[in-house]
């Protein structure tokens, strides 16, 4: 008889489990070697201002800006000296990254107005359509299509990837730099580069990235699907969206 001798399912999952919290040390190692990042935020309401206050926290220069940055100064002045606010225009000159997080009703008109600032960039969606907010033409082509490919239509020529639209701004403040296992962040791209810079910036703002795949896979984490909402450790993201360890 053979002396090999099948691991049992709660052995497999600690095991597993272990396994996923090596890897993530070993990724959060080789990015804190990293230079740190300009990154200008679009948006700096609720999402926009948590993860950005993250990012600061973690040594990353960030601009904050909105149609109205004199509002932000609270913001700024709170956040600390890595912080500063200024207009859409200059965020976009700023960040070597932006994180875009405003209604998606005014991603169309954003996308129209910046076309030639955006070109080339990386850019993390974190936004969500809805029916009742922006529109149900935009909303229905969202349905049909999935968001990650809409919002490439719209902003065209940028690196896009889809992060930080799956959880309230309540539970990524609360969550971020939990002890391990971290909440996991799922991200979906089409970029390499672009998907790396991204995983990198999740991790920063103390949570695990878990690639779901292209932006046609983002539909997997869009409003509805099996990957949004989850408040979940990565290898528990992993299993409940049927993704390699």
């Amino acid at each position: 008889m053979s002396g090999f001798r099948f691991l049992d399912g709660s052995r497999r999952s600690v095991l597993a489990a272990s396994g996923a919290l090596a890897v993530s040390a070993v990724l959060r190692s080789s990015f804190a070697q990293e230079a740190k990042l300009r990154i200008g935020v679009i948006g700096s309401g609720k999402i926009g201002g948590t993860v950005g206050r993250l990012w600061v926290k973690n040594g990353h220069p960030v601009l904050f800006s909105s149609r109205h940055p004199e509002e932000l100064v609270g913001l700024v002045k709170e956040v600390g000296p890595l912080a500063r606010a200024g207009t859409v225009a200059e965020a976009i000159a700023f960040g070597g990254a932006l994180l875009l997080a405003i209604p998606y009703g005014a991603v169309p008109e954003f996308g129209r107005d910046y076309a030639a600032a955006l070109k080339g960039k990386i850019v993390l969606d974190a936004d969500n359509a809805s029916a009742a907010r922006d529109g149900a033409e935009l909303a229905a082509e969202v349905e049909r299509d999935g968001i990650g490919v809409v919002s490439q239509r719209y902003l065209p020529g940028t690196r896009l990837v889809r992060a930080f639209n799956t959880l309230s701004y309540r539970i990524l403040a609360q969550e971020a730099n939990r002890p391990p296992p971290r909440l996991a962040i799922p991200i979906a791209g089409d970029d390499p580069e672009a998907l790396k810079v991204a995983a990198r910036l999740v991790s920063d703002a103390g949570f695990d990235p878990v690639v779901v795949g292209s932006l046609k896979d983002a539909r997997r984490i869009q409003r509805g699907n099996p990957g949004y909402g989850q408040a979940v450790s990565a290898a528990e993201l992993k299993q409940k969206l049927g993704l390699g360890p």
